[in-house]
């Protein structure tokens, strides 16, 4: 109660001192009573709160002297509240009655921001200015109690050092993070700087590409440009070429011809003269000498057909009557499975028609030929002799003789009437695969692994000719109809036309992409059918000398073709089991025949054109016909 008379004493001189300090305005102050104020704002328990101040007040001074215990700046303690509760601000977990709270633990210092009047009264006390203390307390709980305050300036002063720390910390953060997104965009920048110079590179490339391709477009354009102006030029001397040809051809049998007249001329003027030097010299004995001369000469064999000169190959060509004749092609639709003939003891190879008679023969692995009745299958004669096995047989135009190719290189003409062999011709280095009869039956062709085609006298048994030019096995021959020239087809894939009389190759024919396996004339003479290992049929116009048609047969190749009489159907005998018919004159395939078990080898149509025969590897011989016709004429067995 002494300290708060005293402050009441203290409290009324300001006032008065205030007063009199005041008085010059002539304005009559009133002496304000203070502590009924305070006491009015305090309630009842104003002079204990008063008291709780003054003891707060000794507390702080003396805590200041021993030095702050708590971590942040010193806190004045709390004003007595409206209540008068006396808390002065610390809180050790106790009450202000000294009663430990519930649930309080162990005791602990906790720092609490300051508000603005607490941190004022701080900095007074510390500064030692009471007096402005006490001013600033009383009149600011005066403003407190009048409701002059307002709320933020009653709000906590915030915490320089820790807020301060915090700041300290986020910059040290934000420092780290710097750090790390300069490293990220230092290595972002290297790897750019290296896309860049990528980029640049590539392009330069790209560029440059561009460059060279518009160039070689350029250079191409001017190229076709200028080739194409080459097309008829060369299309020209082409042209040119083929007529130079054919005019030499021409010449060349002109000059033969003329050749075989002068010598005749000369013959004649020998004998003219000769006969002349006789009848001068002794009358008629003269003429009896040169009419013995002439029949001495007769039998020492000096004509055309002697043995021991050799037969003349003719200087012109025959006539060829298939020309002028019309023959109906065969009804091929109609055509079904004939007789199956079973003879031969290895694959059957070849095929050849007899020129006037329903008689094939055949060739085959077992090293014999047969002939066969057609369409009986009857067997009519066996030949035996080749050392190895018999690759292609042929038919003397009169029909009167065989001649046989075989694995041993020899070609060998067999007489009939004689039941024996007429000629053997052995020449050949290597296997002979095919043979043929010129049409006057004085001259055969042979072909053979040594890349080379012979021209035979039969009556001599000696090579008159040898054809080289093919680069590979030559694998047929085939002589024109009716003609000295012959075909060969060869394993270089290509066919070519020789004058026999002269061994020239007349024209070389080009366009199989395989092996040519065989090459025949149509008995007309104007068309080439040829085959090839890819299963390709082509056909070759001899007055065109150009390609006419090609045909695909499949993925098998075309062993042999045939020509019927009409010269309007070729079938072609495949490694596919079947025979191909195809059409000329329409330009398409037929169809097929079906009925081996195995490769086809071979297949002709016989000389009546009524059957069409073909042979294969699984050893037998079938016959294609009409029902009408197979039926008249099936009965029979083959035998020797």
């Amino acid at each position: 109660m002494a300290a708060a008379a005293a402050s009441k004493a203290r409290h009324g001189a300001d006032a008065r001192e205030f007063d009199d300090a005041a008085s010059d305005d002539g304005f009559q102050y009133e002496e304000v009573d203070v502590d009924a104020l305070v006491s009015e704002a305090l309630g009842p328990s104003a002079d204990g709160a008063l008291d709780d101040i003054d003891r707060m007040l000794v507390e702080v001074e003396r805590d200041g002297a021993a030095g702050d215990v708590s971590a942040g700046p010193p806190r004045a303690a709390q004003p007595p509240g409206p209540e008068g509760s006396g808390d002065g601000g610390e809180s050790f977990g106790h009450s202000a009655s000294g009663a430990a709270l519930p649930g309080a633990g162990a005791p602990s210092v906790e720092t609490r921001p300051t508000v603005i009047d607490d941190f004022v009264r701080n900095f007074l006390i510390r500064a030692g200015l009471l007096r402005s203390l006490e001013s600033f307390n009383r009149e600011w709980f005066e403003m407190k109690a009048r409701g002059k305050l307002r709320p933020e300036d009653a709000t906590p002063v915030p915490d320089v050092y820790l807020r301060n720390q915090g700041l300290e910390d986020v910059v040290t953060r934000l420092r780290v993070e710097l750090k790390h997104a300069e490293e990220v965009a230092s290595r972002a920048r290297s790897t750019w700087d290296q896309f860049r110079k990528e980029r640049d590179f590539h392009r330069m490339h790209h560029k440059r590409v561009v460059q060279e391709k518009t160039k070689l477009l350029i250079d191409l354009k001017r190229l076709k440009r200028h080739y194409e102006a080459y097309e008829p030029t060369i299309e020209e001397l082409k042209a040119k070429y083929e007529s130079a040809m054919k005019e030499k051809m021409l010449m060349r049998l002109e000059r033969d011809r003329s050749v075989a007249k002068l010598r005749s001329l000369e013959q004649q003027v020998r004998a003219l003269q000769a006969a002349a030097e006789e009848a001068s010299a002794g009358g008629g004995r003269g003429a009896s000498a040169a009419t013995g001369t002439r029949s001495g000469s007769r039998r020492r064999g000096g004509g055309p057909g002697a043995s021991a000169v050799g037969a003349r190959m003719p200087a012109e060509d025959a006539v060829n009557p298939h020309l002028s004749t019309v023959v109906d092609p065969p009804p091929m639709a109609e055509f079904v499975h004939g007789p199956t003939v079973e003879g031969h003891e290895d694959t059957v190879s070849a095929l050849a028609a007899h020129p006037t008679r329903p008689i094939v023969a055949s060739a085959s692995d077992d090293g014999t030929w047969r002939m066969w009745e057609v369409p009986s299958g009857k067997l009519i004669m066996t030949g035996a002799g080749h050392g190895d096995w018999v690759a292609d047989v042929a038919f003397h135009p009169h029909g009167t003789h065989l001649a046989s190719a075989a694995g041993d290189g020899r070609i060998m003409v067999w007489d009939f009437a004689a039941k024996g062999r007429a000629a053997v011709m052995s020449d050949h280095t290597q296997v002979a695969w095919g043979v043929d009869f010129h049409y006057t039956g004085d001259f055969v062709a042979s072909c053979s692994m040594d890349q080379t085609a012979k021209v035979w006298d039969v009556g001599t048994g000696k090579c008159r000719q040898t054809l080289r030019g093919h680069v590979d096995s030559i694998n047929a021959v085939h002589f024109q109809p009716f003609s000295s020239n012959l075909v060969t087809g060869s394993g270089d894939k290509t066919l070519s036309l020789w004058d026999a009389r002269s061994a020239h190759q007349i024209h070389m024919f080009v366009g199989h992409s395989n092996a040519v396996n065989d090459a025949s004339f149509s008995l007309r003479g104007d068309t080439i059918a040829s085959c090839d290992a890819d299963g390709v049929v082509k056909l070759w116009d001899l007055r065109m000398v150009a390609e006419r048609a090609s045909y695909d047969l499949g993925e098998a190749a075309v062993n042999k073709v045939a020509w019927d009489a009409s010269s309007s159907i070729v079938t072609a005998a495949c490694d596919d089991k079947m025979v191909h018919v195809i059409n000329v004159s329409e330009a398409r395939v037929l169809g097929a025949m079906r009925g081996h078990e195995d490769h086809v080898q071979a297949c002709v149509f016989d000389g009546t054109g009524k059957f069409l025969v073909s042979a294969g590897s699984d050893k037998t011989i079938r016959v294609w016909g009409r029902d009408s016709d197979l039926s008249g004429k099936s009965e029979g067995e083959g035998d020797e």
